[in-house]
């Protein structure tokens, strides 16, 4: 009997790898974007080399088989509005952040609520490196390997309460390492997220300790970040200090702001325009190709059950 090749759901057809000319644009696009050939790239690569590089094994089964975007891109163009709203400006302001020592409080309605310290979160999880597609509401792109492991961890080790349908998330407030936040004093800080709990337990839901290899840069969210990589990136909560079983649908930042731009499920659909701009194609943030945006993010098989009246 010859052998049948059974590919996961997730992987991608030669025809929609980017080609490779394409890749070796790159370094012309940085070089434009001034990521390259002045002092940004010199500082942010020092800062790179400085970093130890982490052993932990790829999960080969959370492989899009797509080019990674390049490491100085998605380190360099960030959305962290407790810093500032310039992505090119976020890694210049978060030197004063201090994320060691670092806990995250586990509670709300559960039987076993607990406190993860940093040395918890980097070893007693089996953490794993995972490559997925990154895809941010304003409709630009990445393609990153994470280091983490599944929030289903943590719910497990919690136990939930049977009235527990979602979980919500906070980030850091510290508003003198943190300048963005006296900028936009009228926002309703901290900076809040939620999912529902059937969300949050899902195997790709990931809570995240590094990226390409090193620890989490602040820039990105250190030193433990959410990585919901079918939902739109500010559902990817950075900086987390605290996650909370609760029976109502918690209250996120960005919904409080403007609920018709930014609702609480925010499942990344190009059949459903942002109010202010298309989302039927994104952005590559390293190459800058336009390419056509995928239904859930191109995990529309894994997840598509959580959405059963949702048509594609």
């Amino acid at each position: 009997m010859a052998n049948i090749l059974i590919r996961p759901p997730w992987h991608l057809p030669d025809s929609q790898i980017t080609p490779e000319s394409a890749y070796l644009r790159r370094r012309e696009f940085l070089r434009s974007m001034g990521f390259i050939g002045g002092g940004l790239l010199t500082g942010l690569a020092a800062e790179a080399a400085d970093a130890p590089k982490t052993a932990v094994p790829r999960n080969p089964e959370f492989d899009p088989k797509e080019p990674l975007s390049l490491e100085e891109a998605a380190t360099s163009y960030n959305n962290f509005y407790e810093f500032s709203t310039s992505k090119t400006r976020v890694k210049e302001l978060v030197g004063k952040f201090k994320t060691d020592p670092w806990t995250v409080e586990v509670a709300g309605l559960c039987e076993k609520p607990f406190k993860l310290d940093l040395t918890a979160l980097t070893r007693d999880f089996s953490p794993e490196e995972r490559v997925y597609r990154f895809r941010c509401v304003e409709a630009w792109a990445m393609v990153v390997p994470w280091t983490g492991f599944p929030l289903a961890k943590v719910i497990e080790k919690a136990q939930p309460k049977s009235e527990a349908r979602f979980v919500s998330f906070t980030t850091a407030l510290r508003p003198d390492e943190m300048p963005g936040i006296a900028r936009l004093a009228d926002y309703p800080w901290p900076y809040t997220e939620g999912l529902t709990l059937e969300e949050a337990r899902h195997p790709l839901t990931l809570l995240a300790t590094g990226i390409y290899g090193r620890p989490m840069p602040k820039q990105n969210g250190a030193p433990v970040r959410l990585v919901v990589p079918w939902k739109y990136g500010y559902k990817s909560i950075k900086s987390i200090v605290r996650i909370e079983f609760t029976a109502k649908q918690p209250a996120t930042l960005w919904e409080t702001l403007n609920p018709k731009e930014y609702p609480f499920e925010s499942n990344v659909d190009p059949k459903v325009p942002h109010p202010r701009w298309s989302q039927s194609t994104e952005r590559m943030v390293d190459t800058g190709d336009r390419v056509p945006t995928r239904y859930l993010n191109g995990y529309a098989d894994l997840v598509g059950k959580l959405y059963p009246n949702r048509k594609t």
